[in-house]
């Protein structure tokens, strides 16, 4: 349906030349399919292999250098990546010299597999073997650019010619393999595979899964670029699908993605293509990469995690492992990346902020219930997908005021940082007094400024009205009688007063002296080192007003919360 300049969509076309741009399908032919990856369902963590310490440091301006790439490499291996690309040994000394640190420094365990990345030219292939030698195994990547435009446009050679230049230098890769005491298989990338025409990708993947004779035992990887976004993931995934579908001898061939995120699409693009039947993800930490960067592994792994698939990875410190990346990347990671910024994990908003306090509580009550460890028991809280104490973060962000927040927020923040555990009705009073502090400043309010502003406000000690001494006593008919010394202003008078308990005989004794309070609402918990926080809402001359007090004596908190709230409304 057009809903071009429609009643409720007045927007008008734009001045921008939008007509300079074809859409995929006039670029590349997708083949329609029977498709069977919008049912299917990702259940387990794909082969994930993280490309950092190669195509992630083409993009920085200032690339990693040994020790950089070797604090890099250690955070890859102890988080559980099982293979690693660690460089293009024919593009630089540096990353030559990092592959030949590996070897000579013994620093690749029995189980990660380090991956080198040529193009297809036979000195370049020698150069990275010489970079190779010595290690137990690895993976040679061979990549070159098979789409029309850069067949065209970059390399002046038709699919005849491109075929026989990647055919040459597969054989050569494979002489070169053999007695060099290191394990190697073989991996293949067409470059920009999401423009090239899908019959020439499958002659191109079959031919070299025959020419290195793959089988289930000595696999051989075809990695499936989305060099360049083009389409929404969709296409991708249909692309994948066929090639997952037509490739010969698939039971020898590891199906491989590696998507760019230059629509803002990569995450999709990678689990849809994982869907599509895609065994193995290549990608950087925290998405560094050319342009927008390359699909990001963070974000993928711990999106299976959200969904109770565990993704073989360990980010149980995340913020160590942000840490890392963003040393040795020298770039910082975005504040609102998912899972792992700064801010992610934090409510400013106050319907956020009551909605996770509650839930928060709601856990911590199913989790002692069941009798089960709350960072054991089930999940289910409102606007937090995973527990932030997973990935290695504290509660005590999670909430934080501004001019933004509502009740929740300050309520949540003052019982968990100083165990002032505000009644349900005390909490929209407070909220306003923080509303016109945050206001007034413009900006946020530390745990710490809550509670003095708290104390400023509620616990009053030189009001208008003050104690000069007192005391309570028991009768034995359960009657209290209060007797105190009250100095209003510069006059001092002896009152007394009686009730059923200590605070209404403190009432009736502060009627006498011509002070008339009303209690509307009391409350009061005692923390664990036994101070007492006592809350009273009184009417005083027509006007309600909360009162606090805190003392290692639950008679003098409540007093002196009676009190605060006489001077509040008198101020």
């Amino acid at each position: 349906m057009n809903t071009l300049n429609a009643r409720w969509n007045p927007q008008q076309p734009s001045p921008m030349p939008y007509h300079r741009y074809r859409p995929f399908d006039e670029r590349v032919d997708v083949p329609a399919t029977d498709r069977s990856w919008p049912s299917a369902r990702i259940e387990r963590a794909p082969l994930w292999v993280p490309v950092d310490l190669r195509d992630g440091n083409q993009a920085l301006a200032e690339p990693m250098d040994t020790a950089r790439k070797r604090r890099f490499y250690d955070q890859l291996v102890a988080t559980g990546f099982k293979e690693i690309e660690v460089g293009y040994p024919s593009a630089s000394r540096m990353d030559f010299d990092f592959v030949r640190h590996l070897v000579t420094a013994g620093a690749v365990p029995d189980d990660v597999t380090p991956v080198v990345f040529t193009p297809a030219r036979r000195d370049l292939i020698d150069r990275t073997f010489e970079a190779i030698a010595g290690l137990p195994r690895a993976v040679v990547h061979l990549y070159i650019a098979t789409s029309p435009v850069w067949r065209d446009v970059v390399l002046g050679r038709d699919r005849g010619e491109v075929w026989r230049t990647v055919r040459a230098a597969a054989e050569h890769m494979a002489r070169r393999a053999e007695g060099t005491g290191t394990s190697v298989r073989f991996q293949f990338s067409p470059e920009t595979f999401n423009l090239t025409e899908p019959d020439f990708v499958l002659e191109l993947c079959d031919g070299l899964t025959e020419l290195w004779d793959a089988s289930p035992d000595r696999p051989v990887t075809h990695n499936l670029p989305a060099t360049v976004e083009i389409a929404t993931p969709n296409v991708y995934a249909d692309q994948i699908e066929y090639l997952h579908r037509h490739l010969a001898r698939r039971d020898s061939v590891i199906l491989s993605v590696h998507p760019h995120n230059d629509r803002g699409t990569g995450v999709a693009c990678a689990e849809l293509a994982v869907l599509a039947g895609a065994q193995r993800v290549e990608g950087c930490l925290f998405g560094n990469g050319e342009r927008t960067g390359n699909v990001d592994l963070v974000t993928l792994a711990l999106n299976l995690y959200a969904q109770g698939v565990d993704p073989m990875l360990d980010f149980g410190d995340i913020d160590a492992v942000r840490e890392t990346v963003e040393h040795c990347n020298r770039l910082p990671v975005h504040p609102r990346h998912p899972y792992a910024g700064e801010l992610v994990h934090t409510a400013f908003s106050g319907t956020h902020q009551d909605a996770i306090s509650k839930g928060l509580a709601h856990h911590a009550r199913r989790a002692a219930e069941s009798g089960v460890p709350e960072g054991q028991a089930p999940w289910s809280v409102p606007y937090l997908p995973i527990d932030p104490a997973d990935v290695g973060r504290s509660y005590e962000a999670i909430i934080r005021v501004n001019s933004q927040s509502g009740k929740g927020g300050a309520a949540y923040l003052l019982r968990t940082r100083h165990g002032v555990d505000l009644p349900p009705r005390m909490r929209p009073d407070f909220s306003r007094v923080v509303q016109r502090a945050t206001d007034d400043s413009g900006r946020e309010m530390t745990a710490k400024e809550l509670y003095e502003l708290f104390r400023s406000t509620y616990v009053i000690d030189d009001g208008e009205v003050t104690l000069d001494a007192w005391s309570v006593h028991e009768d034995t008919s359960g009657r209290h009688r209060f007797v105190c010394t009250l100095r209003t202003g510069d006059r001092t008078g002896d009152f007394e007063g009686t009730g059923t308990g200590p605070v209404s005989a403190f009432v009736d004794a502060l009627t006498g002296a011509g002070h008339a309070v009303e209690i509307l609402d009391f409350a009061e918990h005692t923390d664990a080192g036994g101070e007492t926080t006592a809350y009273t809402e009184c009417r005083v001359a027509g006007t309600a007003r909360w009162g606090a007090g805190q003392d290692t004596s639950a008679v003098s908190a409540s007093v002196q919360a009676v009190l605060s709230a006489l001077n509040g409304a008198m101020r």
